[in-house]
């Protein structure tokens, strides 16, 4: 992005990448999704919200490239929300733990690094099962611990609300990326970060709002939701409320996008989401499926990218 154009960031500001690896991340799609971003985004469009935040490539895509009057933030996934907030308000006291985590994991061969994932699995279970209150940033830090050694990053939790990932294998995890770590506090300075329902977002959406809605997605088959970001799953009426909303919003005068995935990568009769979003820019780009146990199956397949403007 040029550093002459008004609305854009300089290219000499740091740049902050997403910390953690999340099922669904946008980092592949960031070009498509860019390139449907709408116009006058840091000119006339001022404030940006994403209310299932997750990995936050859109989100760090925008900070990163955009100068922007106001940011809104929100997840339902608290673990979530919280390494966000630790992340932005205390970075060196992160660091500090992560650095620690990182030396003891790497000294251990692989039987002692699945020995020190389960002890850290169960210590940030305990705290999630007693509420963590000051004990914020250690939570934080377990949290991406976890995240960059579990196996293929995800986060999911049983029937209980535990998180339930075994141990990856890899053989050098980046756990304490100090200098994202900062670049990342810098980038969400000002940035409204809150553990709340994605419609807990209008009181902070006008017509000045780019919205970006990635919620959890809807399953191609009955056996295809591999994942639980929470004990509640996000089902077809979920996904109609949602559309819902977007009407709202769109009422509102508010840019808005939603990622999902393609029904008809399943069923090409299946016009659920055509029919649910009819009206608005429905878009099909090409995305790899990341996550699948059975590496066979992992290949190109369609996902939505649903705008209220063209």
């Amino acid at each position: 992005m040029s550093a002459t154009i008004d609305g854009f960031i300089p290219e000499t500001e740091s740049v902050a990448k997403p910390f953690v690896k999340w099922a669904g991340g946008k980092g592949q799609l960031l070009k498509d999704i860019r390139a449907n971003y709408p116009d006058g985004l840091g000119n006339t469009i001022r404030r940006y919200a994403e209310p299932f935040v997750g990995g936050g490539a859109v989100l760090f895509d925008i900070l990163n490239n955009y100068k922007l009057d106001e940011v809104y933030i929100s997840d339902i996934n608290s673990e979530l929300i919280n390494t966000y907030t630790v992340f932005r308000d205390h970075p060196e006291e992160l660091i500090a733990i992560l650095k620690e985590f990182q030396d003891d994991h790497l000294k251990r061969d692989d039987v002692g690094r699945k020995e020190c994932f389960s002890i850290k699995r169960s210590r940030f279970n305990e705290l999630k099962r007693t509420g963590y209150v000051g004990q914020e940033i250690e939570m934080a830090a377990l949290f991406v611990y976890l995240n960059k050694t579990c196996f293929n990053g995800l986060y999911r939790v049983n029937a209980k609300g535990e998180y339930n990932v075994p141990a990856g294998v890899y053989k050098n995890p980046m756990i304490c990326d100090e200098s994202n770590i900062l670049a990342v506090s810098e980038k969400l300075s000002n940035v409204q970060i809150v553990n709340a329902d994605y419609r807990e977002s209008l009181s902070f959406i006008d017509q000045n709002t780019f919205v970006y809605f990635d919620p959890p997605y809807r399953p191609l088959t009955t056996t295809a939701s591999f994942t639980a970001y929470t004990k509640e799953l996000f089902n077809d009426n979920n996904q109609r409320d949602l559309a819902e909303y977007v009407k709202q919003l769109t009422d509102l005068g508010a840019k808005v996008m939603v990622s999902n995935s393609d029904p008809k990568n399943a069923d090409e009769n299946d016009d659920f989401f055509d029919d649910l979003y009819d009206g608005n820019q429905i878009l099909r780009i090409t995305a790899n499926r990341m996550i699948n146990s059975n590496a066979e199956k992992r290949g190109k397949i369609n996902e939505l990218l649903i705008t209220n403007f063209v």
